[in-house]
């Protein structure tokens, strides 16, 4: 029994989690595998800091979601330390976006918080062409390194470009964002870095006494810097681990939290490697998969002597629509059975198209499911024009959403016409809109501009039949039932359902933050289906991976050179070593024989041989590093 003479904060701590509460050093270092109670030393850490007189406003806690900042402000409260209201906690993001907006930065340096979402930025990268800029995947890169303060690499200082095309990169984008009145949602970390270094009497600056880090191997360089100058005048405390590190993609490296004390002088290191979570047998088939990874310190979970044994199943079938069936199936006897809950299921899959189709199936056999592939929902054509119409009924003058308009329907996005419309507008003063209707009426001429008046026109009729309609008239309006393409927006608008006449801009509002920042439910009665990154921070009694197949998991870019394919397979096995530490019970590993040819292309996965419509796959690699542990595949699950 907990002696109730101690603090609650102190009660039911044991072993190394009491030692993280208590340590008093700055910086500290804390490595903590999957499920080994990192959260739960955050957590009294923040408790033990309030009960020793810590001025709550004063203690910053960055978490990778806005859901984890609110589930640690609960717990702690259930501490009884009091005050925990007032600890500052959210994502770095929010957090900085925040300080920007105190300091009215962005308005004193003439920018509009009006962010890009990631289909707009393809027309953005498509009007940067030239300039020795390179290809699209090259200008991408270049645009994801601008976001990162351009360290592309651990040890790289993050602020400004060197590079001369770098540069010329740079002015060009700020130019284009400029013009069209918005900002890339990655500028905002940059932007509070540059603000913090410029302005050292910031009141922003040296007020944090305390700063605490979760899930730091996920920031990159950047991020890392500011957390750097808001803790300069305190304690600092990181908690993370490599093997979990899966977002290069942003520039965020492993080597984030294994080098920390590198260039954090006085570093005080513990660890946490009791994994609390996961079944015995799972606990082995992780450690032999990370093992796989040459660049890595090596370390092993153990999994607590009162975990269950747990159970395993690698299973294949012929095609997704039977691996669809197949595991609808296990899904719903294992409810019906009363094993598990249906909240406490969670399919994970390395593309939508096979997380749909389970989606599919379960409901088919009346077991609720949602799937959380929001950022997706807007790949397919008909839903980004829709979403850009919707955007002008609530702004009829947002420039980025007339530029995409103005767009569509050419292979070149219209570039060479929108930069004449564009330098007109530069010229004369007319905004994107007043120029088009100028265009329209004949008043100016540009060359080759037929394709702008003709989508103006389009867009001024559409505008025209929706210009009264509110409400769920305007959902059923714009995204149609039955359309499988507007199923994710009519989802995420029946959060307004208690507002019978809302606006094009609620709407707009609502869709966007529904698919740029989406928060997963912890305490659910369905059955969760999404990406593999989404997993990051979740748990589940009973785990499916499903798409285990070459080209899927991993996916490698074969042009790549040799090492950077190395550093994809890496991260990939990381990202799969997430993705099965999951589990508290149950975990199934499903892989399928055949894809029709179109969808792998579509994909990526790696097919070979089969008929005219059909290809044959190959099992991912990853399933046979888990080790002798692991049991033997079979055809389909009983």
């Amino acid at each position: 029994m907990p002696d109730e003479a101690q603090p609650r904060w102190l009660q039911g701590l044991e072993g190394v989690p009491r030692t993280i509460a208590e340590i008093n050093v700055s910086p500290l270092r804390v490595l903590a595998g999957p499920g080994t109670g990192k959260t739960f030393a955050l957590m009294h850490r923040v408790a033990r800091l309030l009960h020793e007189g810590a001025t709550p406003s004063r203690i910053l806690v960055c978490t990778f979601t806005r859901t984890a900042a609110h589930d640690l402000e609960e717990e702690v409260e259930k501490l009884g330390e009091g005050s925990v209201d007032r600890v500052v906690a959210g994502t770095l993001h929010a957090f900085s976006f925040r300080v920007l907006a105190r300091a009215d930065v962005l308005p004193l340096t003439g920018r509009v918080p009006r962010p890009l979402l990631a289909f707009e930025e393809r027309f953005l990268l498509e009007d940067l062409m030239g300039e020795g800029f390179g290809g699209i995947r090259e200008r991408e890169r270049r645009l994801e390194a601008f976001t990162a303060a351009w360290a592309r690499l651990q040890s790289d200082e993050p602020g400004w470009p060197t590079d001369a095309v770098d540069q010329r990169f740079q002015a060009t984008l700020s130019s284009w964002l400029r013009f069209h009145e918005a900002m890339l949602v990655g500028e905002i970390v940059p932007e509070t870095l540059r603000y913090l270094r410029e302005n050292p009497a910031s009141p922003n600056r040296r007020y944090f006494r305390h700063v605490l880090v979760d899930e730091y191997q996920d920031l990159n360089r950047a991020e890392q810097v500011l957390l750097d100058l808001l803790a300069e005048a305190g304690t600092l405390t990181v908690i993370g681990d490599e093997d979990q590190s899966i977002y290069s993609f942003k520039y965020a490296h492993p080597q984030g939290i294994s080098e920390f004390h590198v260039v954090h002088d006085g570093t005080h290191d513990e660890s946490l490697v009791d994994c609390r979570r996961c079944p015995q047998l799972v606990v082995r088939l992780a450690n032999s998969l990370i093992s796989h990874n040459e660049h890595r310190q090596p370390r092993t979970i153990h999994a607590m002597p009162g975990n269950p044994v747990g159970e395993v199943h690698v299973v294949q079938f012929r095609n997704m629509a039977d691996e669809a069936a197949g595991l609808a199936d296990f899904i719903r006897n294992r409810i019906q059975a009363g094993q598990v809950p249906p909240g406490a299921v969670l399919v994970l899959s390395p593309r939508r198209q096979f997380g749909y189709q389970i989606r599919a199936a379960l409901r088919e056999r009346q077991v609720h499911a949602h799937s959380f592939f929001n950022e997706e929902a807007l790949d397919e054509q008909q839903a980004k024009e829709t979403f850009s119409l919707l955007t002008l009924l609530a702004n009829p003058n947002d420039r980025v959403a007339l530029r995409c308009w103005s767009g569509f329907g050419s292979p070149s996005l219209r570039a060479a016409a929108w930069a004449r419309l564009r330098a007109h507008c530069e010229s004369s003063g007319d905004s994107p809109r007043r120029a088009l209707e100028r265009l329209e009426a004949g008043d100016i001429q540009l060359s080759h501009a037929q394709g702008l008046v003709e989508r103006f026109r389009e867009l001024r009729r559409r505008l025209q039949l929706m210009a009264n309609v509110v409400g769920p008239a305007l959902t059923n309006a714009l995204f149609p039932t039955g359309q499988e393409w507007a199923e994710p927006f009519r989802a995420f608008a029946s959060t307004l359902d208690d507002e019978p006449e809302y606006s094009a801009e609620k709407l707009r509002e609502t869709l966007r933050i529904a698919i740029t920042q989406p928060e997963l439910p912890t305490d659910v009665d369905y059955v969760r289906i999404m990406s593999l990154h989404k997993s990051k921070g979740l748990t589940a009694d009973l785990v499916l991976v499903v798409g285990c197949i070459e080209g899927l998991l991993p996916s490698i870019d074969s042009a790549q050179p040799f090492a950077e394919q190395q550093r994809s397979e890496e991260e990939q096995r990381r990202l799969f070593y997430v993705a099965i530490t999951r589990t508290r019970q149950v975990l199934v590993l499903s892989s399928i024989t055949r894809l029709p040819r179109d969808l792998a292309h579509r994909i990526g996965a790696r097919v070979a041989g089969g008929g005219v419509t059909h290809a044959n796959t190959i099992t991912s690699r990853f399933l046979t590093e888990l080790g002798p542990d692991r049991p033997d595949p079979t055809v389909g699950l009983g």
